[in-house]
């Protein structure tokens, strides 16, 4: 089969690097369609990947974004002719390939729909199938939606498929003294509007409390102010899991950095305005313990619940055991998109009939 993988952000590479050689071991024609999006083509162009680029115009305006999707819509019509394509997967556009090439197409996400309201407005009415965590609300687009019990974080750093490496963290330096790892993102994306995050100040004062118990090291999607650069990270993007699996604790306010962490057992402190707005890291949060999810108005609770972390006695063994009893009740979820994938439609319907048979990719 010729399939068609749309990547719109690093955190899809991550998500279907597994399936991509697994359905190319298969003998499958993989064909990878991606965004210009931070070091998303980087990490393409590292694993030695052949693909497409579809442009777009960037504007978080409610006209300009439905100017940008028109205009990769008919760039992706090009893709899917030009290669044939006969399904398509991804975080991905729907109405090209559904409508206009009459395709299939399989989106993946884990976002719940009032997450996400644009996306999910463009993208949920022609997609085929909606495949999502079962904690996630796609709201009026339920009906459609094919859930399973794991995350896309699960894909990649599931046991199955990820065995941290001290030797990889070695490159940069020594796992023996204690580290800690900040992430700021931008949160600039049409769905961040009006979302606020770890500013300077509240940085300072993070720095000044985990600095007695080890190094800080700072990765940043944002330009950082002068005195945080003597913490900035060096890495190639591809180690940075390996790196996170030895942190003492992960602190930011990335959404998909906080997920990574929780699912390697790294306790992680999430501070922005999603918290409580989104299933799979609430079920992280509330049902595996895994971390901490923070509002922007509650200062104090967050640097209270950093120091108790920090302080916490038994911490790694604490959290390895939360982690243990996450994985005892999720799937490989890279086992099972590739095997969605390789076997839609029938994959959906037996799905639709025997939610249980994911169970089977463990």
């Amino acid at each position: 089969m010729r399939i068609g993988i749309f990547l719109g952000h690093p955190a899809h590479f991550h998500l279907f690097r597994n399936t991509i050689s697994f359905l190319m071991d298969k003998g499958h024609k993989v064909y990878l369609i991606i965004k210009k999006k931070d070091i998303l083509e980087d990490l393409v162009k590292r694993e030695g990947y052949n693909y497409v680029v579809i442009r777009e115009g960037r504007s978080n305006t409610k006209a300009g974004l439905i100017k940008s999707v028109l205009k990769m819509e008919i760039e992706m019509v090009k893709v899917l002719r030009s290669y044939k394509i006969e399904l398509l997967s991804g975080s991905t556009l729907s109405f090209a390939s559904r409508v206009i090439c009459r395709i299939p197409v399989i989106v993946t996400g884990e976002d719940d729909s009032n997450v996400v309201p644009r996306y999910a407005g463009m993208v949920y009415p022609y997609s085929s199938c909606i495949l999502t965590p079962v904690v996630c609300n796609n709201g009026k687009w339920e009906k459609k939606s094919i859930k399973y019990n794991s995350y896309h974080e699960l894909a990649y750093l599931h046991p199955n498929h990820f065995s941290p490496d001290k030797q990889i963290v070695e490159k940069y330096f020594s796992v023996e003294k204690p580290y800690f790892i900040i992430r700021f993102a931008k949160l600039n994306a049409h769905h961040d509007n009006g979302i606020q995050g770890i500013n300077a100040e509240i940085a300072q004062r993070i720095i000044d409390i985990l600095k007695p118990y080890g190094d800080i090291y700072i990765t940043s999607e944002r330009e950082l102010e002068p005195q945080f650069e003597q913490y900035r990270m060096a890495i190639n993007p591809l180690d940075i899991h390996h790196v996170m699996a030895f942190a003492q604790m992960y602190i930011g306010d990335s959404q998909t950095m906080a997920a990574e962490a929780g699912v390697l057992g790294v306790p992680f402190v999430r501070f922005n305005d999603f918290v409580g707005k989104i299933g799979y890291l609430r079920e992280l949060e509330d049902v595996y313990q895994l971390g901490f999810g923070i509002r922007t108005n509650e200062k104090e609770k967050l640097f209270s619940t950093i120091s108790q972390v920090v302080e916490m006695k038994d911490r790694t063994n604490v959290f390895q055991q939360r982690r243990a009893r996450m994985l005892s009740e999720k799937i490989d979820y890279a086992q099972f998109l590739t095997w969605f994938i390789e076997n839609y439609p029938r994959s959906a319907k037996i799905m639709r009939e025997n939610p249980d048979y994911q169970y089977s990719f463990k």
